[in-house]
This record gives structure tokens, sequence and C-alpha cells, in this order.
């Protein structure tokens, strides 16, 4: 019996247990994958959950928002992406040690390419990337192994510097629309809440800014199906998507990396599509 779980906060919309319930089935394991709503600061929590990875009746576990980074202080080891972007969202145990691996880069790089496919970018490649917590650190990474020029901007600007810090080929400016409007960049991505269920009615651009025809959107938030920021870059022509693609990445990767079996992509975007 394989024990797996996640935990965050809050967690009721996750599509988690019906992606990992699918990888079970498709890898022919018995196991449950279960949802472990921790708040922010409950350290207490934390480190119970761990003690029951850490004593084999859990296999793994995935973190998201608002752990992805003050879940370290808890492990012993990190993989050396998870050490390099400072995040964590998968968790497992290696030789009684627990590990911290960053399963979000490869998943989100993965899908973006799926993207934008063979589709030319005019001059160099240059990316807006909105937020700067553990997603954003996961993204900044991810293309910035991919060759791209990344540009971050957070309302904490702060914490903007803090993350372009971190990555040669990173820069930090603050999160104003003004300025979005006379960047020339190919890409924007969307590494905040803002738009996810049940605040599906915000986005984290203004829908009046217009953007050029050539960029293109791509949002890490992917409850709602389509979110405000993706259906205002729709209706302005521009390619953009949701992390749908991103988000089956990453868990077919952690799974993977729990139970030996990589599963197959489309059955598990089947599961969450009924």
């Amino acid at each position: 019996m394989i024990r797996l779980g996640l935990i965050g906060y809050p967690l009721e919309h996750s599509l988690s247990p019906k992606i990992h319930d699918a990888a079970l089935k498709a890898c022919g394991l018995g196991g449950d994958y279960s949802l472990f709503p921790i708040f922010l600061n409950n350290d207490q929590a934390l480190r119970d959950l761990l003690v029951r990875v850490r004593s084999g009746e859990i296999r793994g576990l995935n973190v998201t928002i608002p752990h992805k980074q003050n879940i370290i202080q808890f492990l012993d080891e990190l993989t050396p992406t998870a050490k390099a972007i400072g995040a964590v969202n998968t968790i497992f145990l290696r030789d009684e040690k627990l590990v911290g691996e960053n399963t979000d880069a490869p998943g989100f790089s993965s899908d973006l390419k799926k993207f934008i496919g063979d589709r030319e970018l005019e001059n160099s490649k240059l990316a807006l990337v909105l937020g700067a917590g553990g997603s954003a650190r996961a993204v900044v990474y991810a293309l910035i192994n991919d060759g791209w020029d990344v540009t971050v901007a957070a309302r904490r600007f702060e914490q903007a510097q803090e993350l372009a810090r971190l990555f040669e080929n990173a820069d930090a400016i603050e999160f104003n629309f003004r300025t979005f409007q006379h960047l020339n960049v190919q890409l924007i991505v969307n590494a905040t809440p803002i738009g996810m269920f049940p605040n599906i009615n915000q986005s984290p651009l203004p829908g009046e800014i217009k953007l050029s025809h050539d960029i293109f959107v791509y949002d890490l938030v992917y409850n709602p199906r389509e979110t405000k920021l993706v259906g205002d870059a729709h209706t302005q022509g521009l390619n953009s998507i949701t992390g749908l693609g991103m988000l089956i990445e990453q868990a077919a990767l952690a799974f993977e990396i729990w139970t030996g079996c990589s599963p197959a992509r489309d059955i598990l975007l089947e599961s969450i599509n009924h």
C-alpha cells in the first residue's frame, strides 16, 4: 500500500488526488493520495507529517503554497535542482534521509516547449515573470536554463530583487503596469495565485492593458480552466495557456521518483477532464 499526499493550504480544490490515483492505477499499484492542509507557520504539523515519511508510513509528499520554501528547514538534503531554486515541491526518503526535490522546473520547461513549439521568437528570448515566491523561483530557473533572459516583477520589490540575485540573466522591476507595456518581451508568465478559484475575476494584469500581438502568455494558475488572464489574452488574439500541462508533468515526475513508474501523461490528463 503506497501512501502519498500533498501539503499546502488551501487544498480543497486540488486536482492532485485525481491525478495520482490515476497514476497508481495506470502503474498497477495499490495506494492512495491524501490532502494534508497545514496553515503557514504551523511548524509542528509539518514536523509530525514528516515523521510519518521517515518511518515509511508515507512514501512521498508533494508541497504547494505556502510551504515550498519554509519546508526546507525540516529536510536533510536537497537535490541540486531544489537547492539552486530554493524551493521544494516533492519530498521522498533516500538512505533514511528526507530529500527535497523540485519537479516544477522541469515540468514547466517541458510544457512551455510544447506550448511555443516550433514558432520562431523574434530577437532574443526575453521573459517577464510575475511573482517571486516558490513557483516563480522554479520558473525563473527553468527559463534561464533554457536560454531566456528574465525580468521578475513582484508586488514586494525586495522579494523580486532577492530572486533576481539568485540567477544570472535575471533582473527585477516593480509591479507596474505602465512599465510592462514598454517591455520588449516575448513571454509573460504569471507565477502568482492571482485569478485562482474562487477569485476567478481577478488578473495580475488589468484588462485594458494592450500587449504586443506576438507575446506568449503562460498562467501557472489552472483552476479555473480558463483564467481571466488567459481569457483576456485570447481576446487580444494572443497565444495563451494555463498551467494544467505543467501540473500534469510535475506530478508525473514526482510519481516516478516515488515509485519508479512513469505514467502516461494522457491518462493523467484524462483523469481530470471528467
